[in-house]
């Protein structure tokens, strides 16, 4: 993998392979620099509330053969 900014510059695509960074008392933290690729790419208006244009985007990644969402 290459290193990538975090948190990333511009949402994920499709297929885009990536590293997961999560905190350590993040509840997705078992998923924590599993390597994947984006198989969805999801939209909210979370990005509306905080000021950040990426909170508004979260991913399916498939890792280790299964789908995590993160």
């Amino acid at each position: 993998m290459k290193d990538v900014p975090q948190p990333a510059n511009d949402p994920y695509q499709l297929d885009d392979d990536v590293q997961v960074y999560v905190s350590e008392t993040n509840p997705d933290s078992v998923h924590h620099e599993k390597e994947g690729t984006i198989t969805d790419v999801l939209q909210d208006t979370l990005g509306d509330e905080t000021g950040r244009e990426l909170d508004s985007y979260s991913y399916r990644i498939e890792t280790d053969g299964e789908e995590i969402d993160v």
